[in-house]
């Protein structure tokens, strides 16, 4: 066996099935037994099942694999129990490392995310090189992830072949669930977005995300973290996109950040009796409150990183939210840049 995906059935995990699938590789899947597989459906891909909350079935998921891509994450920004997130990024990451160790895996692909990096307070891109501590992780999603990362770099300080890739904001094809930004991009096409904050993001082609997983796994340095990112956009540049290529009214209303974080507090109020997540996580907007700009140039030097136009991610993401039936279709739809 070629190859074990963690996170196979997930966003970026799914995109990168497929780009390996395209390379001519043979893929097992690690899927828990009652988890939603519709990404893989039709797909050549052996399916191993199992949980990285269970140890036992990490082994038999690694036998004979030579690449691990661990693409795998609890990805909440809200959780009435916050220790679950803990539970998998962190101790599954852990347990899922020493398991590959054991079986001698050749390579492994550690999926972080660019929140585990630091921002620089100046407004510049912040790279992998930017200062930062547990203490500027704003959420327990991030707290997770960063301690996740710093788990995986022990593991290759000590002899494990480890990559780290650090996506920014993906978009595309196979957002299932979705993701917070395809999430965005469907409120958007429905006509749900009534305002917007000062904020920003690091945009990238999930494609070029997952390519940038088989070029780590092929040219990374061990030990080394690689953002994968392309275009860094304002919210409201964002939105303009979008109502170019759909025809539908970007919001011009600027919510005050004091406005925003009041409402988000008044739903997770509400999402702690209830038990049903919040519509707006707090965390979601602490996060906004910088935005999250960062430069790939590492990845594109060293990886050859492809920079696929961020309208061209965008114009695709919308595509397949509207014929999968995530949102009505708009006035007009440009499928292309």
């Amino acid at each position: 066996m070629d190859t074990l995906v963690t996170g196979g059935t997930g966003f970026v995990g799914a995109n990168v099935v497929r780009e390996l699938l395209a390379a001519g590789a043979t893929v097992r899947v690690l899927a828990r037994p009652r988890g939603d597989r519709r990404v893989l459906q039709g797909l050549p891909v052996e399916i191993a099942e199992g949980d990285l909350t269970a140890p036992a079935t990490l082994a038999r998921a690694l036998a004979g694999v030579r690449t691990l891509f661990h693409a795998a994450a609890d990805y909440r920004l809200w959780a009435p129990q916050p220790r679950a997130l803990y539970r998998t990024n962190v101790e599954g990451t852990r347990a899922l490392l020493a398991a590959a160790a054991e079986a001698g895996v050749a390579r492994v692909v550690y999926t972080s995310t660019v929140g585990a990096l630091g921002i620089p307070g100046d407004g510049v891109p912040g790279t992998e090189d930017t200062p930062v501590s547990l203490a500027d992780m704003v959420g327990h999603y991030k707290r997770s992830k960063f301690l996740a990362e710093r788990v995986a770099l022990e593991f290759a300080g000590r002899g494990l072949p480890l990559v780290v890739v650090n996506p920014s904001a993906p978009v595309g094809a196979w957002d299932v669930k979705p993701t917070p930004t395809g999430q965005m991009i469907v409120d958007f096409l429905r006509g749900r977005m009534l305002g917007t904050l000062d904020t920003g993001l690091n945009v990238v082609h999930v494609r070029d995300v997952a390519r940038g997983h088989l070029l780590a796994a092929e040219r990374g340095r061990v030990g080394e973290r690689y953002v994968l990112g392309h275009e860094n956009l304002s919210l409201a540049a964002i939105l303009d996109v979008l109502a170019d290529l759909t025809g539908r009214p970007a919001p011009r209303l600027r919510v005050p950040y004091a406005v925003a974080w009041c409402g988000a507090a008044c739903l997770e109020g509400v999402a702690r009796m209830t038990g049903r997540p919040p519509a707006v996580a707090l965390t979601a907007v602490r996060m906004a409150r910088k935005r999250m700009f960062f430069s790939p140039a590492k990845a594109v030097r060293e990886l050859g990183l492809p920079q696929t136009g961020a309208r061209v991610a965008l114009a695709e993401a919308v595509s397949w939210f509207v014929e999968h039936g995530y949102a009505p279709a708009p006035p007009r739809l440009r499928v292309t840049a």
